[in-house]
């Protein structure tokens, strides 16, 4: 059993049902702004699962690398290692709000420190890549296949706790590396990040280590005083679990969902941040663009939430030639082209054609803009300059899919609203 906290207060306990479900029941006490998720609203009714975790509890879990190495830590002084195991072990340090303890224990968020500069500046090996991974495993709930740590900055901390003594216990940023399977993924996707934040996309603030061994990305989850607001991604939005985060469509599992969570006028601000976002997803050949890679932020779960920044944007078609979107687009998943989106915005209402052409070709100009860095990058990188080829001519290819032409104009603009 595992005690549940949101935003530092109890909020009630997690348990086992059955060999692999689960149920969740509130505290007699929990208030209604305790909601562990803006799907599971304050009940006397228990919720539950007969076959996996409760969406919003799997959410932060680790895949892959991370989750393999606590696995090999943790299994033999449990006898197993479920996704509650998991939980329990990462559950002191979360994306979001969420935190969890033993029943009857306090909670306790401390992340070990890590110098972000030094990192930035330190060059690639398996003993840091070792060390960093044995460090701040138990201490990372982060989602993702790609192996990643959570980690606190000292200079982040003192910087948010001004003159007094660092308030915050918990992690700063989120440290990305690769492996053999994508090399350079990391400055893949700084690249990426690059051109969507020209694009005028919002990003959380992230660099490149020298060597381009690690991508270290702000927590954008984290308040100006140290604590950390609600996210959830569109998984749990849409009662997925990880495993399902490549099922569903564009329209349905994003944009309608996006307009379930709400309000009318935030919905019609994030809806075009969504669609730039959507665009730049087929520009750069994202083929990972999956439900867990969008997600919502917000301080109450009955309040106002808000689309959060880009994050986990890649050229995967650099290492996967064939990969095509994550998710349906009018029933297909092949890559559509600029009078398809444009169609599918005035069709939904979200801008004038102008406006929406405007996008498009914002987004255009940002690749543009970025490739220069790119070519940069590996005339002074040799490792990055086969990474680079694929992810210039990945580019290449959906820059011209997005081209405007006289033809596309017109159809642009007789399209049925």
């Amino acid at each position: 059993m595992i005690e549940v906290w949101s935003d530092l207060s109890r909020a009630g306990r997690l348990d086992r049902m059955g060999p692999r479900g689960s149920v969740f029941a509130y505290a007699l006490e929990a208030a209604r702004d305790r909601a562990v998720s803006m799907t599971m609203p304050v009940r006397l009714e228990t919720y539950s699962e007969a076959h996996r975790l409760l969406p919003i509890f799997e959410m932060n879990l680790p895949e892959g690398v991370l989750r393999e190495q606590l696995r090999l830590r943790f299994a033999k002084a449990t006898g197993r290692f479920d996704d509650l195991d998991l939980l329990a072990v990462v559950g002191r340090s979360q994306i979001g709000r969420l935190r969890y303890t033993g029943v009857g224990a306090e909670l306790h968020e401390t992340a070990p420190f890590q110098s972000v500069d030094e990192l930035l500046a330190s060059r690639r090996s398996g003993d840091l890549y070792a060390h960093l991974l044995e460090r701040f495993a138990a201490s990372s709930g982060v989602s993702g296949v790609q192996p990643k740590v959570l980690i606190r900055d000292d200079q982040a901390a003192r910087t948010l706790a001004g003159e007094r003594p660092p308030s915050v216990r918990g992690s700063t940023h989120i440290v990305k590396f690769w492996d053999a399977a994508y090399p350079q993924l990391a400055a893949n996707e700084y690249f990426c990040l690059s051109a969507a934040r020209r694009a005028g996309l919002m990003t959380p603030g992230f660099a490149l280590a020298e060597d381009g061994g690690a991508l270290v990305v702000d927590r954008f989850d984290l308040r100006p005083e140290g604590s950390y607001r609600g996210f959830e991604d569109f998984a749990v939005l849409n009662a997925r679990s990880t495993a399902d985060k490549y099922h569903g469509s564009v329209e349905t599992a994003l944009f309608r969902r996006l307009r379930d969570f709400l309000s009318p006028s935030a919905y019609q601000q994030d809806a075009l941040s969504l669609f730039s976002l959507m665009v730049i997803n087929v520009a750069i050949r994202n083929g990972d663009a999956h439900l867990k890679n969008f997600g919502l932020v917000y301080d109450d779960p009955e309040g106002e939430a808000r689309l959060a920044p880009a994050y986990d944007l890649v050229t995967t078609t650099a290492y996967l030639p064939q990969d095509a979107m994550a998710l349906t687009f009018e029933g297909t998943t092949r890559w559509p082209d600029r009078a398809r989106l444009i169609h599918f915005g005035l069709t939904r209402g979200l801008a004038s054609s102008t406006d929406l052409e405007r996008r498009v070709d914002g987004v255009l100009q940002a690749l543009a803009d970025t490739l220069p860095d790119i070519r940069r990058r590996a005339a002074d990188d040799p490792a990055f300059a086969e990474v680079a080829g694929a992810m210039e001519q990945a580019w290449s290819a959906g820059m011209n899919s997005l081209k405007a032409d006289p033809g596309t104009r017109r159809t642009a603009r007789l399209a049925p609203v």
